[in-house]
């Protein structure tokens, strides 16, 4: 009859193995996972030039000026308002429905002046930045379903550039400074 080996209690367990069944499953893991990238908020800079600015005129009947102060009140055009209330200003002086003389003629004239306090909170930063560029997809959203009947992402790229022309995203974005008188 065979006797079976008996380990003793404290004889080692050999764990080499296991390390190596470790190792690959690490590798694996790494391999297989995929990381998300967070995008940030997409704003292409202008170049770098060593020439001075080239300074031009702009009527100011165009722009539409948005502060951002220390408190994160938010102030459209010197009248204090609130952030949900963006968009449709917004939309409002981009169009100009009612052809007023001292909004612009057509979108493409259309300037949105964005200006923070140094003190501003991101999350108030995002908010009115996040406000501003939703009026401007909206409103492409709406000319591309006018045109096209569908919806602007659904428009081949020609279609979504003649749609940009027709209303282009201009925000032009100040250095933040300091504001004591708010």
């Amino acid at each position: 009859m065979l006797k079976k080996k008996r380990r003793k209690k404290d004889e080692p367990i050999n764990a080499g193995s296991m390390a190596d069944i470790a190792f690959l499953l690490l590798i694996f893991f790494l391999v297989t996972t995929t990381i998300a990238e967070d995008k940030g908020i997409l704003v292409q800079l202008p170049p770098w030039i060593d020439e001075p600015p080239i300074i031009v005129t702009v009527n100011t009947d165009n722009i539409l000026n948005v502060l951002v102060n220390g408190k994160n009140e938010l102030l459209v055009e010197d009248e204090r308002a609130e952030i949900y209330d963006l968009r449709k200003r917004t939309k409002e002086f981009i169009t100009n429905p009612q052809k007023l003389d001292h909004m612009p003629d057509s979108p493409k004239k259309a300037i949105i002046s964005l200006k923070n306090d140094r003190s501003t909170s991101y999350e108030t930063y995002i908010g009115v930045y996040n406000e501003l560029k939703g009026a401007y997809s909206e409103l492409r959203d709406e000319e591309a379903r006018r045109v096209y009947n569908k919806g602007f992402e659904m428009l081949e790229k020609a279609q979504q550039k003649e749609i940009k022309n027709k209303i282009p995203l201009i925000i032009s974005e100040a250095e933040p400074t300091d504001h004591p008188k708010m």
